[in-house]
């Protein structure tokens, strides 16, 4: 630093500022210089740069806080989640996969009620879907029967009507049976696939089941 821009000091460390000084140097710079002195920089010359370098970490902190501001931070994430959100539509639209569900609610309305539902949650069509649902005592005797055979379902589609509904009366719902549901179909790759489930009802006067077959996806399987 020259001599022309060092700040002069009395003998009691107070800093002197003259009108050639204050224009050379600037009310601003002679206070901040104050206040670092007042925490234990020296104002020589290897003061002078450590506040400097303050001064740049200063300005880059300002410069940061400007550019990453709450509103682009949120920006952000909702163009994050749009981008999770393409890649689950593509996964579940797009990516050659079979999936088959078999729905099935037990009430006891007047009786045994139960209604079924097939769904084809996968993105290729299946064929040759054959569905037989029995309503069976706990002795394997077959109390009622609804079944269902169709060509075709397609992808993202599911199959329900009145032959997949079944009312079954004369019988106690103080007992317990058992409901056995057989799925049949033939999958994109004309690989024939067979499911059996078997729930027990009875207990509960309202019960929901989900049955799920095997899945298979391009190109683990």
């Amino acid at each position: 630093m020259t001599d022309e821009h060092r700040i002069s000091v009395n003998e009691h460390g107070d800093m002197l500022v003259h009108e050639d000084d204050i224009e050379s140097v600037g009310l601003l710079d002679v206070a901040r210089l104050q206040k670092i002195e007042s925490l234990g920089y020296s104002l020589d010359e290897d003061g002078i740069e450590t506040y400097e370098d303050m001064q740049r970490v200063s300005k880059a902190i300002d410069t940061i806080r400007r550019e990453v501001s709450p509103s682009r931070v949120a920006l952000a994430g909702i163009v994050f989640l749009l981008l999770i959100g393409v890649m689950v539509s593509g996964w579940y639209w797009a990516l050659p996969r079979d999936a088959v569900n078999v729905e099935t609610q037990y009430l006891q309305r007047g009786g045994h009620l139960m209604m079924s539902e097939i769904h084809n949650v996968g993105s290729r069509d299946i064929t040759d879907v054959s569905v037989q649902i029995e309503f069976q005592s706990l002795d394997g005797e077959v109390l009622g029967l609804m079944s269902i055979e169709v060509d075709r379902i397609e992808s993202h589609s599911s199959l329900a009507g009145d032959t997949l509904e079944m009312l079954i009366i004369g019988y106690t719902v103080w007992d317990e049976y058992v409901i056995v549901i057989d799925l049949d179909y033939t999958d994109y790759n004309a690989n024939r696939h067979s499911e059996t489930w078997s729930h027990s009802v009875g207990i509960w006067s309202n019960e929901h089941f989900n049955d799920k077959a095997d899945r298979s996806t391009w190109p683990i399987s």
